[in-house]
């Protein structure tokens, strides 16, 4: 079975399509969204319009650069969730009306779990690729993962943040800065030039395999407004340090839980997936502490990281091949989470 299928994500503010034909991803278009850069944060309204006004011509790229035409296509895939209302409506939406067209089948995705599957895209060089079970650590923007992948569609969350995900800490933590939006790579890179030792943050203590980021936001808001007191100039003059020492204290509390639940489990394969993912601090302390571990590590390449459609297409080849078909009567779940589908 070869199946060429036609995938649509807008969970949020990116608007993309992708073509996958027999398990090869033949595109990625990504139409970025400008809007929301004045404001500091992703305005859903202004999001689901730039959706709206962006789809058609995106998905027309997508198929145009791929090669084939509507008739070519043997199944329609969508986001259905997690994300923001307005944004999933229009993905589905065009999804649906597409499908029924062409009287083709229409195939649901997780969001968290597509970005999960995003390493069994083929990059046309010989990387190897995770082995059942393995352990992901996924992070983004608005998710704090650990999950045990046991197949392509079989996965279970054994910790998650109980409050804010990493990725707003991150965008936050540089707002509080008067950094532009999106903060979280500005972070990333400021850092890479300062001492990771200079300021010291406060750990969450969490039970089990769980996360919690809104203490270290706090503490991050007191701790700039109690230094900008004494120094006005105070973020100006150590902006790299302060960069450095919020990314080493982050990054340290995900991989301390990444390293507990690979002993908890036994499982020695560790990936990580998300828009965080993309992080090169984050990435490195991976590398640091595989070798450190004996892990075989995983990331996806950065084109993959952040909210694409090319992972969506992997977890819809996945599903077509299971026959796991959505009927017409789906509708968009913001908070989806791995067992409400269906």
């Amino acid at each position: 079975m070869r199946p060429t299928i036609l995938a649509i994500e807008s969970s949020c503010d990116e608007t993309s399509a992708a073509v996958i034909s027999n398990g090869k991803v033949l595109n990625n278009i990504v139409a970025s969204q400008n809007e929301h850069h004045k404001y500091g944060g992703v305005v859903p309204e202004l999001a689901s319009r730039a959706h709206q006004r962006q789809i058609v011509d995106v998905v027309e790229e997508a198929m145009h650069l791929a090669n084939i035409v509507n008739e070519n296509l043997d199944a329609i895939a969508f986001t259905r969730g997690p994300g923001l209302m307005g944004s999933l409506l229009v993905g589905v939406s065009f999804a649906k009306g597409m499908a029924v067209s062409l009287d083709i089948p229409l195939i649901e995705v997780n969001h968290m779990q597509a970005h999960i599957l995003a390493h069994f895209i083929p990059t046309g060089q010989d990387t190897v690729k995770p082995s059942f079970p393995f352990l992901c650590l996924t992070v983004s923007g608005g998710h704090t993962q650990l999950v045990v992948v046991r197949d392509y569609l079989e996965m279970d969350i054994i910790g998650q943040t109980q409050d804010d995900a990493v990725g707003e800490a991150f965008d936050k933590a540089a707002k509080i800065m008067d950094l532009p939006y999106p903060g979280g790579p500005l972070i990333d890179r400021y850092a890479a030039e300062g001492n990771p030792n200079k300021f010291k943050f406060p750990d969450t203590d969490m039970p089990a395999l769980d996360f919690s980021f809104s203490g270290i936001k706090t503490a991050f808001l007191y701790f700039i407004r109690d230094n900008k007191e004494k120094d006005p100039g105070f973020i100006e003059n150590n902006l790299k340090d302060i960069c450095a020492s919020l990314q080493y204290k982050l990054v340290g509390m995900l991989m301390n839980r990444l390293e507990k639940a690979s002993v908890q489990t036994g499982i020695k394969q560790i990936a990580i997936a998300g828009g965080v993912s993309a992080n090169t601090g984050l990435r490195m302390e991976l590398a640091r502490r595989g070798k450190m571990l004996g892990w075989q590590t995983f990331i996806p390449e950065f084109q993959y990281c952040t909210d694409n459609a090319a992972m969506i297409a992997m977890a819809a080849h996945f599903k077509y091949l299971k026959g796991d078909f959505a009927g017409m009567d789906c509708a968009p779940l913001p908070n989806l989470n791995f067992d409400s589908e269906g």
